[in-house]
C-alpha cells in the first residue's frame, strides 16, 4: 500500500534520532534551516516543497524543554501555512507530563496546555513514546499513539539472561508498566511504598514483596535526578536483594543525577535514545535506540496500516 509523499523533518533536540529515523525508512531528512537570532529568538524555514505532503516532524522536549517547545511549534505552523497534507509531531519524549492533574490548589494543568498549544501550532496528530501518564492522551483532539519502549528493553533483558530475577516498581503509579515486564519475563513482581513530600524529594518508606536472593530489575518512565532509583536500589539490597539493574524510558539525567547512578549499588543503568545523553554518559549505563520502533509507526501511518500491534 503506497502513502502519501513522506517527508521528515528534524528539529536540533535530537538529531541523531532523526537521523536514524531517516535511514530506517530510507528517506532523507527534509531541509530545514532552525537558528536562532541575536536575542535567541528562534527562526525557521522549510527550504523544500512540502505542498500536499505527509510531513513528521521529530523533536523531543528535553532540556531545555521550552526552547524545544518553541521550536518545534514554529516548524509546525511553517508546515501549517506551506498546503502539506498532515502534519505529524513525532515526540519521543513529551515534557510537562508529570504535571497531568490539579493535585493543589491554583496549579496549571501543564500538559493539557502543552497539547493545546501543539494542537494549535497545527499538528494534525501525535507520536509518543511512554507518556508520563496514559491519561495524557485524552488532552489531545487529535490521533495519538503512544508506543511502548518495552518490547525493546525486554529483548535486551532476555539477552543477559538474569537469573532468579524479579521486577521492582519504584512506585505505585509505575505498577502497571512494572506488571506487563514482569509478565514478559514471567517472574514476580514488588513495589516500593513511598510518599514525596515535594518534587524531586523523596522519602523511602518500605518494599512490598519477597526480594530476597532475587536479582532486582527496577523499571521507570523517567530517571530525572535519580533519587527514586538510588534510594529504591539502597532498600532492595537491605531487604536481601542479590544485586540490582535500573531500567527507565527517558534519561532525563537533572542535577546530581550521573554522579548519583555512577555511586550507586546499581550494576546496569539501561535506558533509551529518546533523550540524546551527550556528556552524560558513564561506564554503568547501556543506551538502546528505539529509532526503528518510531520508525516502523511512521511509516505504517504514512501507508493508512493498523500502528495498534506495536503497542505492546
Amino acid at each position: 500500500m503506497a502513502g502519501k509523499h513522506l517527508k521528515i523533518i528534524s528539529g536540533t533536540a535530537n538529531p541523531e534520532f532523526a537521523y536514524k529515523i531517516a535511514d530506517y525508512l530510507h528517506v532523507p531528512l527534509c531541509d530545514t534551516l532552525i537558528t536562532r537570532f541575536s536575542d535567541g529568538e528562534v527562526r525557521v524555514q522549510i527550504k523544500e516543497n512540502v505542498r500536499g505532503a505527509d510531513v513528521f516532524v521529530i523533536q523531543t522536549l528535553s532540556y531545555p524543554a521550552n526552547d524545544n517547545i518553541m521550536e518545534l511549534l514554529l516548524i509546525l505552523d511553517a508546515l501549517k501555512r506551506s498546503s502539506t497534507h498532515r502534519i505529524t509531531a513525532v515526540i519521543p519524549y513529551f515534557a510537562y507530563a508529570r504535571q497531568d492533574r490539579k493535585d493543589k490548589p491554583r496549579v496549571p494543568i501543564s500538559a493539557k496546555l502543552l497539547a493545546d498549544i501543539i494542537q494549535k501550532a497545527g499538528a494534525d496528530r501525535v507520536l509518543t513514546v511512554d507518556l508520563h501518564s496514559a491519561q495524557i492522551q485524552g488532552f489531545f483532539d487529535c490521533p495519538v499513539d503512544n508506543l511502548y519502549a518495552l518490547p525493546v528493553i525486554l529483548d535486551y533483558l532476555k539477552s543477559k539472561n538474569i537469573q532468579n530475577p524479579i521486577v521492582v516498581s519504584p512506585d505505585a503509579g509505575g505498577v502497571e508498566r512494572a506488571r506487563m515486564l514482569a509478565n514478559r519475563l514471567d517472574c514476580g513482581l514488588a513495589i516500593i511504598y513511598k510518599r514525596r513530600p515535594a518534587p524531586n524529594i523523596v522519602e523511602t518508606f518500605d518494599v512490598i514483596g519477597d526480594v530476597t536472593g532475587k536479582n532486582a530489575i527496577i523499571i521507570d518512565d523517567i530517571i530525572d535526578t535519580a533519587g527514586t532509583i538510588v534510594s529504591a536500589s539502597q532498600m532492595l539490597l537491605q531487604k536481601g536483594a542479590k544485586s540490582v539493574i535500573a531500567t527507565c524510558t527517558h534519561p532525563v539525567f537533572s542535577g546530581p543525577a550521573v554522579e548519583r547512578l555512577k555511586n550507586s549499588p546499581i550494576e546496569e543503568v539501561i535506558v533509551t535514545n529518546t533523550i540524546p545523553v551527550r556528556g552524560k554518559e558513564f561506564e554503568k549505563l547501556k543506551v538502546l535506540s528505539v529509532a526503528e520502533l518510531v520508525g516502523e509507526a511512521i511509516k505504517r501511518i504514512n501507508i493508512e496500516s493498523s500502528v495498534s500491534s506495536l503497542f505492546v
